[in-house]
């Protein structure tokens, strides 16, 4: 299950990272060799209209980029009612080369936010391949007064990775959502919002990859 950690302020962006060596400690194989592509099978809900979302993975195969373009939670001045949540699943094709399988170990998210002094958000998010059980939500809180960028990170300890079952088509599915809340703010002559930029996981939301090879069939 992937953990929460939350990281303020721009001076936290973080790049995709190469595999830790408390994973490569526990028998992770490196990033496989050849091109890894990933396919947006599919995209719904109100954070990620058609279109607003797109999907890059880095050239050393250890991590995955999705960007947003109109993810954006609000109340107050200029919101309409349904403005205060938006969310987004992903459903991805991940196409490894054959012999290898992989986890999600690390989600990075960020953004930018303001919230007005007694305003609140969240971000919170799930992952799961398809047919299989979905993780609990990894839930950050935020708390006005906020104008900042943003990043937080959902972590999963090594003994509790789940990897996508080798040799069969598994697409992974990532839920995320967006909520803000007035407080005690004047939602009639203030706004406040979050944004969400990007999502980066690493086979390092970035999205960031473990890989292990699979057994000789």
């Amino acid at each position: 299950m992937l953990k929460p950690m939350l990281v303020g302020g721009a001076a936290a962006a973080l790049l995709a990272m190469p595999l830790s060596p408390s994973a490569a400690a526990h028998g992770f194989d490196s990033p496989p060799p050849g091109k890894i592509v990933i396919d947006l099978v599919n995209v719904n809900g109100s954070g990620c209209p058609a279109g607003t979302a797109a999907v890059s993975v880095a050239p050393d195969n250890t991590a995955f980029t999705v960007t947003y373009s109109s993810y954006m939670a609000q109340v107050g001045v200029g919101a309409r009612p349904t403005d205060f949540r938006k969310n987004c699943q992903l459903d991805l094709d991940v196409h490894v080369p054959q012999g290898f399988t992989y986890a999600v170990a690390e989600a990075d998210y960020r953004g930018f936010g303001h919230l007005e002094n007694g305003a609140s958000g969240l971000e919170r998010a799930n992952y799961y391949f398809q047919g299989m059980q979905p993780t609990a939500y990894s839930q950050h809180p935020f708390g006005g007064p906020m104008d900042d960028d943003w990043q937080t990170t959902d972590t999963t300890d090594v003994g509790s990775l789940v990897f996508a079952p080798c040799g069969e088509e598994r697409n992974f599915n990532i839920n995320t959502e967006l909520r803000v809340s007035a407080g005690s703010s004047d939602p009639t002559t203030t706004t406040s919002f979050l944004s969400m930029d990007s999502t980066d996981g690493s086979i390092n939301t970035i999205y960031h990859f473990a890989w292990k090879q699979c057994p000789a069939q």
